[in-house]
């Protein structure tokens, strides 16, 4: 009986661990077809896993309220590192990166894998 009830328990746990995870982190797919890697805590790391630029650090978010995400973002072709911000909808991730206080940005949309 107490196996069968420390089982369950700990099942449970591991349950609400999953849910306790941000919707944010994971793994994603960049509009370019790489895959991107973001985990982190109260601050999520965005680490290119495949691609020409695997294993560069691309950007570094904090969450802004109602799945939105703001901090900095690098373009790894250039090293240049902009304002961003992320928007989280299900399971697509829109990106900004944005200059001049927000007057030129770019932005492109990630999907989970």
């Amino acid at each position: 009986m107490f196996r069968k009830v420390s089982l369950a328990l700990a099942a449970t746990l591991i349950m609400a661990g999953a849910a306790w995870a941000d919707p944010i982190e994971g793994d994603w797919k960049t509009q370019a077809g790489d895959t991107a890697a973001i985990a982190g805590g109260g601050t999520f790391s965005i680490t290119l896993k495949s691609g020409k630029y695997a294993g560069k650090t691309i950007g570094s978010l904090k969450a802004a309220g109602d799945n939105k995400y703001a901090g900095n973002i690098t373009d790894p072709a250039n090293d240049k590192t902009y304002s961003g911000k992320a928007t989280l909808s299900g399971a697509s991730l829109k990106m900004s990166g944005c200059v001049l206080g927000g007057l030129i940005c770019k932005s492109q949309t990630w999907h989970k894998l």
